[in-house]
């Protein structure tokens, strides 16, 4: 699916739910500034063209600021304020964006601009071999859960 095909998607997807406006673009360069790097342009597309989150499985990945919150998290920014991650083990430019529970949450590699998708379950983090677009096409098939999630764990 084409980035062009995604926004398509997620925008006659966003029709029929409850997504929050697109984010203003303040807010993008705010999350960026944050960050310290450029949002994937398929995300920062998705961001401003579409929703300021809520786009993905279940209830949706977090936005940037004034956008879907997930929990007690109310942005990507707002988990990245103190770095990437205390402990060190999550690389810089490795952003969380939507967490499923017990302690799992998926990432987008900021540092690849087409957004390699991450996993970090139980303090273990690994690429999943797939993109923020295969990753959107999978929720929006109905394809990605979090056994399809943990199944991409390498073994040792």
């Amino acid at each position: 699916m084409t980035d062009d095909e995604m926004v398509e998607a997620l925008r006659t997807a966003a029709r029929a739910g409850t997504w929050p406006p697109p984010a203003t673009p303040e807010a993008v360069a705010a999350a960026e500034k944050t960050i310290g790097f450029p949002l994937p342009p398929l995300l920062r597309r998705l961001y401003l063209e579409v929703a300021n989150g809520g786009f993905g499985p279940a209830e949706g990945i977090l936005g940037v600021r004034g956008g879907a919150a997930q929990g007690n998290f109310r942005d990507i920014a707002e988990l990245y304020e103190d770095g990437p991650d205390p402990s060190g083990h999550i690389p810089a430019g490795v952003v969380l964006i939507y967490d499923w529970g017990c302690t799992i949450w998926s990432l987008v590699d900021f540092r690849d601009p087409a957004g390699a998708m991450w996993c970090n379950h139980q303090g273990e983090r690994w690429p999943q071999g797939i993109t923020l677009a295969e990753w959107l096409a999978g929720a929006l098939a109905g394809t990605l859960t979090v056994h399809s999630l943990l199944e991409s764990e390498p073994t040792a």
